[in-house]
């Protein structure tokens, strides 16, 4: 059966030569082949195809073994002969001590097999020696690396998309690829069943019209399927470095991202050459680029689309419509409809980006784009950056996947084009985000941007830090804390069923980027665990030391293995690391909502996390305050901590931060940084920063009233880079007791209030961007007023907290795969206890409520 093969649309710049071959491949079954040879006969090509763009006809084929083969043709004058054409796989010699001699490799590298003489119609001959990995290779390789130097593969190298991408991608019998092999983006002609080569020889007599073609042997077999013929300017197998145009759709045609098994899309392809990729046009406010704001999302254009491609100068763009574009027709900036050139990148330079105090380079986050809104990556940045999950490990971000930008350690190399360039630089909440505009000609080598610190809280003694990021390398994660102006980033090994991530970067010691491990000791990265179960929850374990605390995953899917028990709670894993010196936050509070109850109600948490993941303008989740304020109206006092659960391109560390401080006097170091998260002195924030103060103490701390109560005085200031801030509430025991607009960049203010019962006081900050809605900014943790004679308790809060702990024992006693039974009782009584903790509180105050037969008791009757 006849098996085509097509890797895209064909060159009319070259015709197939028709060869009357002396063989068949059914007749090459009987010949003198190796059977690996006729085993593998069913894959080779046959019939009208294409490959690299080069029609071919593949009918009889030539069979050169032990005697000269003579193929008369048409005459013809062409300056390119393109052959199509495969050797037999060859024994090699291995002497008598296993080794291989004399060493030519699995390919045979240099041996020759065969003479190509091509005759001219007036008696002259020009003889081509074949040799092997240069004009010619084996039809299958058994050695990764044995490639030609003057041939390729006859399947030209083509883009496929990521492996979650690939959702647009299937067509049925289709497979494009496994996890791993799909970030790559590209795949090709290498693996292919059967591999013909192409080899391009040029005529250097092209206006002698040729009128045979001899094929003498000298060892081995050759197969040669098919020739080709034509006139190009330069070596057709050889393509031009990449290029970009803007492709407009024809009205009411909208965008199909979806490539089909050879890497094709139906918008446009290209002949001799192959189109990297293509996607909506972004289209970015250029105009007043200086003017809108720092990770700002552009407009997407509904009918453009940047695409990326390589190819030979004599290459054709084939649009979907049917009519064909030459690619010679962009050069020099010229537009063919519907397409328009973007000026290539080819300007290398140095961009640096210096602290205006010191003068030195620092750490940014960057973004650049020239004027079609193409992305400028970095020389070492990926040029379209991959937003999914754990399937990349560069340091880059995608705001809402559309927006690119990069880490660089305030140095790098970058090709640019000639003309403007677009340049966005931030670092963290303090400090001022640039957007320039850049004229690039032949003269300029440099680019320097210089930063300045406008809002001092880190001289002020307040440290920042990211509590959750996962699957990049401790030096990634420090330049990336670095870029976005955060100081501690806990980079937490898990389990993700039976995948284990981080785990070697985890030694129970050492902090990255401390004085003592040859850093700064101003950005810092320590390596702890998110240990974690499905039902029962999540909890995150910082700094501790010693040995990694074990198993990090437990109960089974969706977070561990099939088949593991309930073997550990969340309240066990949050003792043992505080017994070794650790830091215990509960993650991307308060869900999954179930057993970290018990764990506050027995006091084993330092603190909880406000969570932003992707969402760079989503603010604090009201949800998570809610459950916050539950544990607080109990006297439960835990404070927050902020962490973005950064798994992939699409959250940037630092998205939401944690500030704490450090107390005048102490130097800054990781201990330093638990120190003061344990003391509650901290806030949470998506941009703006503030100070917050009762009675001149603040955040974490207790004021003590007496019996009859009194008046407090609350003061607080606040500032802003990045969100613009709008509105300040005073929360009191959950409710927003005081609230007044305040200015966008900076603003200070007091109230004085009343308080006659137990009461926790916290400040937070609400604002956003011009085109975004009103968001919860920032929050600062509770200072506690503590009332004689009137503790803190709130009876509808502590229900739902006991049918919190409540559910996380049915789970233990009823679908949770049950561990051995010593361990299962021990956590069946370590959450008995945290009830009856709270469940006597109630009694003491009065509060009963409906209890199951397992609870239940004779007060109640």
């Amino acid at each position: 059966m006849a098996t085509t093969f097509h890797d895209g649309p064909r060159t009319p710049l070259f015709t197939p030569v028709p060869i009357p071959g002396n063989a068949t491949f059914a007749s090459l079954k009987r010949a003198p082949v190796s059977d690996a040879l006729k085993d593998t006969l069913k894959h080779a090509p046959k019939g009208a195809c294409t490959a690299w763009g080069i029609p071919f006809n593949i009918d009889r084929v030539v069979l050169l073994h032990d005697a000269p083969v003579v193929i008369p043709v048409k005459r013809m004058k062409t300056r390119w002969l393109v052959f199509l054409h495969a050797a037999d796989q060859e024994p090699m010699n291995w002497n008598e001590y296993g080794f291989i001699s004399p060493m030519h490799g699995e390919g045979g590298l240099g041996k020759q097999i065969a003479e190509y003489v091509v005759c001219y119609d007036d008696g002259s001959e020009v003889r081509c020696p074949i040799r092997r990995r240069h004009q010619i290779g084996a039809f299958a390789r058994r050695v990764w690396g044995e490639n030609c130097f003057e041939a390729v593969a006859h399947s030209k190298f083509r883009p496929m998309r990521n492996l979650t991408d690939q959702v647009l991608d299937q067509r049925k019998g289709v497979h494009l690829g496994p996890w791993g092999w799909t970030q790559t983006k590209v795949t090709g002609g290498y693996g292919l069943p059967w591999t013909n080569w192409l080899w391009a020889w040029e005529n250097p007599y092209p206006d002698k019209p040729i009128i045979a073609l001899r094929f003498e042997p000298c060892s081995s077999v050759v197969i040669v399927s098919a020739i080709s013929a034509g006139r190009v300017s330069s070596h057709p197998l050889r393509w031009e470095t990449r290029r970009k145009a803007v492709l407009r759709l024809p009205e009411g045609v909208s965008f199909d991202p979806r490539l089909n098994e050879r890497g094709l899309l139906k918008h446009i392809q290209l002949d001799l050459g192959q189109v990297i990729s293509a996607q909506p046009r972004t289209n970015y406010p250029n105009e007043t680029w200086t003017k809108t704001y720092n990770n700002q999302v552009p407009k997407i254009s509904e009918n453009e689309l940047l695409v990326e491609f390589a190819a030979h100068p004599d290459a054709r763009f084939h649009i979907e419509s049917g009519t064909t574009v030459p690619v010679a027709a962009l050069e020099r900036g010229r537009k063919a409809a519907p397409l328009t050139p973007v000026a290539p990148a080819t300007k290398r330079m140095r961009l640096r980006v210096i602290e205006k105090t010191s003068g030195k380079p620092v750490a940014v986050k960057l973004h650049v784009h020239g004027e079609a809104g193409e992305y400028l990556a970095p020389v070492d940045r990926h040029r379209i950056p991959n937003p999914h999950w754990f399937e990349d490990y560069s340091v880059d971000f995608l705001n809402q996947n559309i927006h690119y930008c990069t880490y660089i350690p305030g140095d790098t190399v970058i090709d640019l084009p000639m003309g403007n360039v677009y340049i966005e630089v931030s670092k963290g909440f303090e400090i001022k985000p640039i957007r320039k505009a850049f004229h690039v000609t032949r003269a300029t080598k440099t680019i320097t941007l210089t930063v300045e610190k406008v809002l001092p809280w880190r001289e002020r003694g307040w440290v920042t830090a990211d509590t959750h990021v996962h699957f990049l390398s401790p030096p990634s994660a420090r330049l990336e804390g670095a870029g976005e102006g955060v100081n501690v980033v806990n980079l937490l090994a898990s389990q993700w069923g039976e995948l284990m991530t981080n785990v070697g970067d985890f030694d129970g010691h050492t902090t990255f980027g401390s004085q003592e491990n040859g850093g700064d000791g101003e950005y810092l990265v320590r390596v702890g665990t998110e240990n974690r179960q499905m039902v029962l929850g999540h909890i995150s374990l910082l700094g501790y030391r010693g040995d990694l605390i074990a198993p990090m995953t437990t109960s089974g899917p969706e977070e561990a293995a099939l088949g593991d028990p309930v073997g550990a709670l969340l309240t066990d894993w949050a003792r043992q690391c505080r017994q070794q010196g650790g830091l215990v936050v509960l993650p991307h509070f308060p869900n999954p909502r179930a057993e970290h109850a018990a764990t506050v109600v027995h006091g084993d948490v330092d603190a909880l996390e406000m969570t932003s993941w992707g969402n760079l303008y989503g603010g604090i989740d009201p949800y998570s305050l809610s459950d916050w304020y539950r544990y607080l109206n109990c006297g439960y006092f835990v404070p927050a901590v902020a962490g973005t659960d950064k798994m992939s391109a699409n959250t940037a560390v630092g998205t939401v931060r944690t500030y704490a401080r450090v107390p005048a006097g102490r130097a800054f170091d990781y201990a330093a940084w638990m120190d003061a998260v344990r003391s509650g002195h901290t806030f949470v924030t998506y941009g703006p920063l503030m100070e917050f103060a009762v009675e001149g103490k603040p955040a974490g701390a207790r004021v003590f009233m007496n019996v009859s109560g009194g008046t407090v005085d609350v003061t607080w200031n606040a500032a802003s880079v990045t969100v613009p801030m709008s509105r300040v509430d005073l929360i009191v025991n959950g409710e927003i007791r005081e609230s007044k607009r305040v200015k966008k960049w900076n603003d200070e203010g007091h109230w004085a209030l009343k308080v006659d019962r137990s009461s926790w006081v916290a400040l937070l900050i609400r604002g956003h961007y011009t085109d975004k809605p009103e968001i919860i900014a920032a929050h600062s943790s509770p200072v506690m007023i503590e009332v004689e004679g009137t503790p803190f308790f709130s009876a509808a809060d502590a229900m739902t907290i006991l049918e919190q702990i409540e559910g996380a024992l049915v789970y233990l006693d009823t679908i949770g795969t049950r561990a051995e039974t010593k361990t299962y009782r021990r956590m069946r009584l370590v959450l008995t206890s945290a009830r009856r903790k709270l469940h006597n509180r109630m009694h003491e105050k009065g509060v009963y409520h409906d209890h199951n037969p397992v609870t239940d008791h004779k007060e109640h009757h």
